[in-house]
């Protein structure tokens, strides 16, 4: 198994820890669009508390990527996953976060799917 297949089965055994839907078609892309940032293990997670990382998954990802208008439902969409996660839980994984604001919002069509 290459690291990359160990990285998505981490998540998607995390998913199902957390009782959260699974497309493995957009996991594998959402992971596969963050390259080596997943390897890292700073950048593999998303402080649900430092407002400074919320605004990056904001602009970064939502905006840019998604293609979304800036707006108040972004920071309730982005709250409402780190709460579905659980704010206790020191693992929020980027691939894990990205993948669910892209399955809210609808933009599967990003990743091809």
């Amino acid at each position: 198994m290459s690291k990359f297949d160990e990285k998505v089965e981490l998540y998607k055994k995390f998913m199902d820890d957390k009782n959260i839907s699974l497309n493995a078609d957009l996991l594998n892309a959402v992971t596969k669009g963050l390259g080596p940032s997943i390897y890292k293990k700073d950048a593999e997670t998303v402080s649900g508390t430092d407002k400074k990382e919320l605004e990056t998954v904001k602009n970064n990802f939502l905006i840019k990527k998604l293609g979304l208008s800036d707006g108040p439902q972004l920071d309730e969409a982005i709250a409402e996953v780190i709460e579905k996660i659980g704010k206790s839980e020191r693992n929020k994984y980027r691939a894990v976060v990205y993948y669910m604001l892209a399955e809210k919002f609808n933009k599967q069509s990003v990743y091809g799917l």
